[in-house]
């Protein structure tokens, strides 16, 4: 299995010589198969290269990708109207992402086509679409087990952990720390059965012994108290919980817009400091625009 990261940025697009290396595009990732089959997780704006990229791939044969969006906010999705194999005739994309708005997938994903928004509605992509609202629990998805679990984020959010024999891969964006403190009082730090909240034991529990976590780690522990219940996580809480569920490579991403190339190379060093204060062997990457991992 092969991921490339076609986006890394949270919340906006950010442009300009001060994210040259990690990125400016809002989140997408291509997620390749052993078959071939391309599963584009989330559709931020690095969706429009992707797109460009799969269509020029495809020769003279139709595209068939499979859309897998966390959620439905403007950086995971503003990417859907500018990905070219929509606009083609007999390419099939499939469409996944969460229930539990009050409007269907369908209706989400074409209001921010509606007319005053955008030269070109949904009903009028010429590709063949079909869209799936899911909830939490076990899919086929592209020819892969995925198993959706709700995320800890203001909108209706889905993480998704893949399998593929005994590999597995985790996405995991949006999602907010349960509480503050994660370690019960008197237990033994760095343990799941540690960790006080029910629901960031859950969380723990859905990456462990991944080999590759995938997660949004968008503030320093210094910004997050001023950014609680925005729906983030800091990079520390992401590492003590991955490090907890004996991840083997942990990819941060959604990096603030606020923070250039050199505060995110900054956030790297102390994330892996961490993962060795914890004893932990766990690998710890800021994703950048162009990384591809083998998984």
């Amino acid at each position: 299995m092969r991921l490339r990261f076609w986006g890394t940025r949270g919340s906006i697009a950010t442009p300009g010589p001060a994210t040259t290396h990690y990125g400016g595009n809002t989140s997408c990732i291509q997620f390749t198969t052993p078959a071939g089959n391309s599963v584009v997780l989330d559709c931020g704006t690095g969706a429009r290269l992707l797109g460009d990229h799969l269509q020029k791939g495809s020769k003279s044969s139709p595209v068939c990708a499979t859309i897998l969006l966390t959620h439905t906010h403007w950086d995971h999705i503003q990417g859907f109207p500018f990905f070219a194999p929509l606009f083609v005739p007999n390419n099939q994309i499939a469409v996944y992402g969460p229930e539990g708005s009050r409007l269907s997938l369908r209706e989400l994903l074409a209001g921010q086509m509606e007319h005053h928004y955008f030269p070109v509605e949904l009903d009028q992509l010429s590709a063949r679409i079909t869209y799936q609202d899911l909830h939490e629990g076990v899919f086929e998805i592209a020819g892969l087990k995925t198993f959706a679990q709700r995320m800890n984020h203001p909108a209706s959010t889905l993480g998704y952990r893949i399998q593929m024999g005994e590999r597995s891969v985790c996405y995991l964006a949006d999602h907010e720390p349960f509480y503050e403190g994660i370690w019960r009082d008197g237990a033994e730090p760095g343990r799941i059965e540690s960790i006080l909240d029910p629901g960031d034991r859950r969380h723990a529990e859905y990456m462990c012994d991944a080999d590759v976590v995938i997660h949004e780690a968008q503030y320093t522990p210094e910004e997050y108290p001023a950014k609680r219940h925005w729906g983030h996580s800091s990079y520390a809480y992401v590492v003590e919980i991955a490090a907890a569920a004996k991840v083997k490579r942990l990819f941060l991403t959604h990096h603030d817009p606020s923070h250039d190339d050199d505060f995110i190379r900054a956030m790297e060093q102390r994330a892996n400091a961490l993962a060795r204060q914890l004893l932990s062997p766990m690998e710890v990457t800021c994703a950048y625009e162009g990384l591809e991992v083998v998984v």
